[in-house]
């Protein structure tokens, strides 16, 4: 079974969210379980400078859109996933930010796509050929479009990992999409007037996915599907919602160097001296009897930070501490700078996301507080529990699909809110500071029980290779 991923970032070469997370350690996974899983990526800088020994393997003699020269370069991951880049530099190499616009991005997105449909009909230029393309996010969902115009009988799987984001352009620009005016309808790329590049692989892709079960319901609705309900109701018999999985080779509170003292379930003792190494990076009073509660997230509202900002007040006052890593929106950066000035020694502020920083936050923090008004799977929450930090989640998508409250039983590992308001988060970390300070027991358990929980790919790769076997036939 030969599978081409197609995404335009991937662990540890291009890093700004999830999903280079999940393309890091999916084809590894699929690798694992006998799949020929390979890798696309577009020739960013951090791509061509980390891989080692990159080769032509074929040229695109008729170009791709937003360029007359194109080159395929094929070499391997350094988990030994074979690796193919497209090295078009006057669209990948203007900025280090992978998704920096210069009125370029539908472009970006368009070449990446032809490539991988390129692929999908011809090969690679070494006689290897996909039996099936996997294409995920927005910025790939051109090529499912690409094969269906090009008659090419070559399955697909569309994985949408957030549905927020859907690449909608002016449809002045189709031509230059290599697309004819003929998919401008409403029952397939248009929308709203315009070009929804999500949209088409929806149409076109013979299955769809998502990252968790919950997310896959979830987007079907009105309220949380930005108008694309339609065409998911539509197939939602052919939409399957697999849960993400994490790396746990990388995220290993017993083997990472990141951390000031290693630990697993066997010996929890050792992690209290992370809680205090992180304080003082942080310039946090050390204070170990303190409840600590850490964000390693983007600062946005979709994420929930606003209502946590607006619950620093009251954490501070009932005893608690913070630390928040990241960056995003320009107001809610200040809302956090400001709040850590006001509150010196008791919040601190890295406004930059630092994979170094985020690992020793999941290894000191007693809580991680994930509020999302929308999760479509989150990896956050897993990495707390892989190091023992207790998620206090909101219950929406992923974060539904992995954490169980408290009041559960003996199988909860964290604590969740229902609201997407800030009084129900405030509600939900006064629990947490209760729970800290009046039944350390519980939570030693709720600790140990979220260490115990299996987050890693191969149960996804399965999952995965059950979805693909379903199109073979077709073939």
């Amino acid at each position: 079974m030969r599978i081409l991923h197609s995404s335009m970032e991937a662990f540890p070469y291009v890093k700004v969210g999830g999903l280079s997370d999940v393309l890091g350690a999916l084809p590894p996974a699929l690798r694992r379980s006998g799949v020929d899983a390979r890798l696309l990526l577009p020739g960013f800088e951090g791509v061509l400078d980390g891989v080692k020994r990159l080769a032509e393997v074929r040229k695109f003699d008729h170009g791709l859109p937003g360029t007359s020269s194109a080159r395929l370069l094929a070499g391997c991951t350094d988990r030994d996933v074979p690796l193919y880049v497209l090295d078009v530099p006057d669209l990948y190499l203007r900025s280090r930010d992978p998704y920096a616009d210069f009125g370029d991005s539908h472009l970006k997105a368009a070449a990446l796509s032809r490539a991988a449909a390129e692929i999908a009909r011809g090969g690679d230029g070494q006689a290897w050929k996909p039996d099936i393309l996997h294409c995920h996010d927005w910025q790939t969902g051109l090529a499912p479009a690409y094969l269906h115009f090009a008659g090419a009988r070559v399955p697909s799987v569309m994985t949408v990992h957030n549905l927020a984001y859907q690449g909608i352009y002016p449809s002045a620009l189709l031509p230059s999409l290599w697309l004819p005016w003929a998919a401008l309808r409403p029952d397939e790329m248009e929308f709203w007037g315009q070009v929804n590049l999500l949209k088409a692989g929806l149409v076109y892709a013979t299955r769809l996915s998502t990252v968790s079960p919950t997310y896959a319901v979830e987007i079907q609705r009105p309220e949380n599907s930005y108008s694309l309900e339609g065409i998911l109701r539509a197939r939602s018999h052919q939409l399957r919602g697999i849960l993400n999985g994490i790396d746990t080779a990388v995220w290993d509170p017993a083997r990472t160097l990141h951390i000031e003292s290693q630990y697993d379930q066997g010996r929890l003792s050792r992690r209290a001296p992370n809680k205090i190494a992180l304080q003082r990076e942080l310039g946090l009073e050390v204070n170990p009897e303190r409840p600590l509660f850490g964000v390693v997230s983007r600062l946005n509202t979709m994420k929930g930070l606003d209502l946590l900002a607006q619950n620093i007040d009251h954490l501070v006052g009932y005893g608690g501490s913070l630390v928040v890593v990241g960056r995003g929106d320009p107001s809610l950066e200040g809302a956090f700078t400001h709040a850590a000035e006001r509150h010196r020694g008791r919040v601190g502020v890295h406004i930059v996301y630092d994979e170094g920083m985020a690992h020793r936050v999941f290894a000191g923090a007693d809580f991680t507080v994930v509020p999302s008004r929308s999760e479509p799977c989150g990896l956050v929450q897993m990495y707390a529990m892989r190091y023992g930090s207790v998620p206090l989640v909101r219950y929406t998508g992923g974060l539904a699909d992995t954490v169980t409250d408290v009041t559960t039983g003996p199988r909860a590992t964290g604590i969740t809110f229902d609201a997407a308001d800030g009084y129900a988060l405030g509600a939900a970390l006064t629990r947490a500071m209760d729970l800290y300070t009046r039944d350390p027991d519980r939570l030693r358990e709720l600790q140990l029980e979220g260490m115990r929980r299996d987050f890693g790919w191969d149960s996804s790769a399965r999952a995965y290779v059950d979805l693909y076997r379903e199109l073979l036939p077709a073939r």
